[in-house]
């Protein structure tokens, strides 16, 4: 007997069924995603300088393993591995503690030592001026530990609680000049410290070593008791300050007085007839060349020994100082302390204090020289008043600006009526005549003598050397002085003459050739070198 079988479709149906459940099935697990693993894996945990094991879930990090032992790690700590990395079975953590800290430390601050050369010393020989004392310094540093071990220190601040004081020694440098008489004081600045010389050549002796002065004003007071100069500064926009200094007699300290005026670049001068009164004119500092724009004004300041110092009282108040006045204004008083002259690019003149206006005597055609410097005349009186001798600037033929002519004469203003009259063609730009003192001539009238500075080249006078020349206050009886033409030229400066002595005229003039001072005869024409340092600036007798 034959078993029953359902008909071939049918059973085909079932197959068909059972291989698409399979299906489905693999389908159903592929889609799938993996299945959750349960359980916790052992780590360790290195921290505070104990090893912990800790158990946690699979798929921790290292921070979680941390946290797990109850530990809180800091902003600064740091994990090796890092925190955010999955640990595995057996893995270790080491947590490092990370501190900072900052701490002011107080050190001992050396004093340094300054050189001064002095001549009137034999060579080799030191002498302390002044000793050094050592100042304290505060050093804030910012210390980073590490599990408590300091693993860097960086300092991030300094600041100086108390400023070393210098030591000054005096090293011996004396050269085999001879040494000459020197009437009243002569002070000037060697190396930016400045000087005095009394009674002779080889007698000097310092007034201020600080090694920063500058230069742009040197002026001994009437009575030769007070210096007055600048220093430079270091703020950045303050140029310099001005200072006064007493001359010691040896039986009094030192002594150093700010008189709180910055940026002096033209002029200060002690007032005719004032024990301590001073007068200045001023400039504000620019960022540009030639690193300042001039005021133009007129100031004048009182002080006391014990360091007070006025306030200062404005005769001038700012002004633009005409064509070029960014460069700025000079002055001069007359040999009475009566009037006071100016003189700037374009204009010479005289200062009328009690309107506070400027009066110009000569107009000047003012320089175009096409760079960041102007070109401005000195001026100086005559002893009797009448007169003030200065730098002309003539029109050359052929040029069609006479802005830029190079011909340049010495050329003196009468005060009393008449023009201008030149007395010395072709002396350069920078001719910086200086009156003598006036002395009784052979005739028994009243007469004196006018140095200034003659050019080697005058058609190219803003670079050229210089030689010193005197002539007679007419203008006539020239004479070239010094130095011979072998040996080069002088650079710009103001000749200065020696005082009278005991009423008589001595016919010395002192300038500074190469670096050195050099005492000329203007009545005989001989020179003598007076320093050998090469290292003078300045000069003012008095």
């Amino acid at each position: 007997m034959r078993l029953y079988q359902p008909p071939l479709p049918q059973r085909r149906t079932r197959a068909h069924r059972r291989a698409l459940f399979c299906a489905l099935a693999l389908l159903l697990g592929a889609c799938g995603g993996p299945r959750l693993q349960q359980g916790q894996i052992q780590v360790t945990v290195i921290a505070d300088g104990q090893s912990l094991a800790v158990s946690v879930p699979v798929g921790s990090t290292a921070r979680q393993a941390i946290e797990a032992t109850g530990l809180t790690p800091g902003l600064q700590d740091r994990s090796d591995p890092p925190a955010y990395t999955v640990l595995q079975e057996g893995d270790s953590v080491r947590l490092t503690r990370v501190e900072d800290e900052f701490v002011a430390e107080q050190a001992e601050l050396a004093y340094e030592t300054q050189t001064l050369r002095n001549e009137s010393l034999p060579e080799g020989e030191r002498r302390l001026i002044q000793p050094g004392v050592n100042g304290t310094v505060e050093h804030t540093y910012r210390i980073v530990r590490e599990d408590g071990v300091e693993v860097s220190r960086t300092l991030v601040k300094t600041v100086i609680l108390q400023a070393a004081v210098p030591e000054v020694v005096m090293v011996g440098s004396q050269t085999p000049f001879a040494s000459v008489t020197i009437v009243g004081r002569l002070a000037y600045i060697s190396a930016g410290n400045a000087w005095v010389i009394e009674g002779n050549s080889g007698f000097r002796r310092p007034v201020v070593t600080s090694g920063d002065l500058d230069g742009r004003v040197l002026s001994l007071s009437p009575d030769g008791n007070w210096l007055l100069f600048t220093r430079s500064d270091d703020e950045e926009t303050v140029i310099n300050t001005l200072w006064a200094a007493r001359i010691s007699s040896g039986e009094e300290e030192p002594l150093e007085i700010d008189l709180k005026v910055e940026n002096v670049i033209h002029y200060a001068d002690w007032v005719p007839g004032s024990v301590n009164g001073v007068v200045f004119s001023t400039a504000e500092y620019a960022n540009t060349a030639p690193g300042w724009q001039a005021n133009n004004d007129l100031r004048f300041l009182n002080f006391s020994p014990n360091g007070w110092a006025s306030p200062p009282r404005t005769a001038i108040e700012t002004n633009n100082g005409g064509r070029f006045g960014w460069w700025g204004t000079d002055f001069a008083w007359s040999a009475d302390g009566e009037r006071l002259a100016f003189a700037r690019p374009d204009a010479v003149g005289l200062v009328d204090l009690e309107t506070q206006k400027l009066d110009i005597v000569y107009d000047l055609t003012p320089l175009l020289t096409r760079s960041d410097w102007a070109w401005m005349p000195n001026v100086a009186w005559s002893p009797d008043g009448g007169y003030l001798f200065t730098v002309g600037h003539p029109p050359q033929a052929g040029l069609a600006a006479a802005e830029e002519s190079p011909l340049f004469d010495l050329t003196a203003v009468p005060l009393i009526g008449g023009g201008p009259l030149p007395l010395a063609e072709g002396t350069g730009m920078w001719a910086y005549p200086s009156v003598s003192p006036a002395f009784a001539a052979l005739s028994g009238e009243q007469a004196y003598l006018v140095a200034f500075l003659q050019a080697i080249n005058p058609l190219q006078s803003d670079t050229s050397g210089y030689r010193l020349v005197v002539m007679d206050r007419d203008g006539s009886n020239k004479r070239i002085l010094f130095p011979s033409e072998s040996a080069g030229g002088l650079e710009p400066q103001t000749p200065r003459w020696a005082p009278l002595d005991d009423g008589l005229f001595t016919g010395l003039v002192v300038v500074v050739f190469q670096g050195d001072l050099w005492l000329v005869d203007a009545l005989t024409g001989l020179a003598q070198q007076m320093t050998g340092d090469g290292l003078v600036t300045a000069v003012d007798w008095k």
